[in-house]
């Protein structure tokens, strides 16, 4: 064989050992409320379902979805399972800020939570936040490929400019604190654009990067928050996927999927497939 022949095939077995692509997605799911008329979740759910399987996340966030919800999902899905506590008691009660991932792909090593709040360790509304608001996240292994990472999944207030921006010193500090060189995945409902002060924080910090300013290939036809209204043009993306500075992007995605003519959620998913090298 001819030797530089035979060295492209080495180089290309090896750089297919150190790379590790994942398909990443957050997706505010919209929780149950039953004042939500024709978008009720009875309605919506399998679309949302539908959707997460054709595009076959392998680890994505949702927000907003409480325990029935995680439950009807999982049931739909079949292969995935999901880590997350209710935000209001630490266990089942309220919005979880849950990880759903592939079970036969990734092992669970470690998980656990934390409140956005200077007490991070039980139930409480920090700063000037309107509620209470969780950070959930995991430890996973690739089964075939013993590439490890850590997962973190957050919902910021809604109301609370402080709150956002100490959230976000929080999370850096959290990310140190529990992954420390690990690689690491943050998704989320930010609840502001990539103008706002809280992004800044987590964009231009040494450890992480926004998967939208990397991305080889972007399609963005609008923002990601839509109110359930099929006519508006949003601007602006409050869902965020932020990387280690290792991850490489090879394409970022707001998915507009409708099902009769409505959307399945206030909010759109966002995606991405990325690659780690060592």
């Amino acid at each position: 064989m001819n030797k530089l022949f035979f060295s492209f095939l080495l180089f290309c077995f090896f750089s297919s050992i150190h790379a590790q692509s994942l398909d990443v997605a957050t997706y505010n799911i919209r929780f149950d409320n039953r004042n939500d008329s024709l978008d009720l979740w009875e309605n919506r759910f399998n679309t949302i379902a539908d959707m997460i399987r054709f595009y076959n996340f392998d680890i994505f966030g949702t927000q907003e979805g409480l325990k029935h919800q995680l439950e009807d999902l999982k049931l739909k899905l079949g292969k995935y399972d999901y880590i997350g506590v209710g935000r209001d008691d630490g266990k089942e009660a309220g919005e979880y800020a849950a990880i759903f991932y592939k079970s036969s792909k990734y092992k669970l090593e470690k998980k656990g939570n934390f409140w956005l709040s200077t007490i991070t360790d039980t139930p409480n509304k920090g700063w000037d936040a309107a509620l209470p608001r969780i950070c959930s996240w995991g430890k996973f292994t690739d089964k075939s490929k013993n590439f490890t990472f850590y997962f973190f999944n957050v919902h910021f207030d809604h109301i609370g400019v402080v709150a956002r921006l100490e959230s976000s010193k929080l999370i850096l500090a959290k990310i140190k604190e529990i992954a420390g060189k690990v690689p690491v995945i943050l998704t989320g409902d930010f609840n502001v654009d990539e103008t706002n002060e809280s992004y800044y924080i987590l964009k231009n910090s040494e450890i992480l990067q926004d998967a939208f300013d990397v991305a080889a290939v972007k399609l963005v036809p609008n923002g990601t928050f839509n109110s359930f209204n099929v006519n508006s043009k949003p601007v602006g993306r409050i869902d965020h996927i932020f990387l280690s500075k290792n991850f490489e992007v090879s394409r970022y995605g707001i998915l507009t999927n409708t099902y009769n003519g409505r959307y399945p959620s206030d909010h759109f998913p966002v995606m991405v497939k990325v690659e780690y090298k060592k």
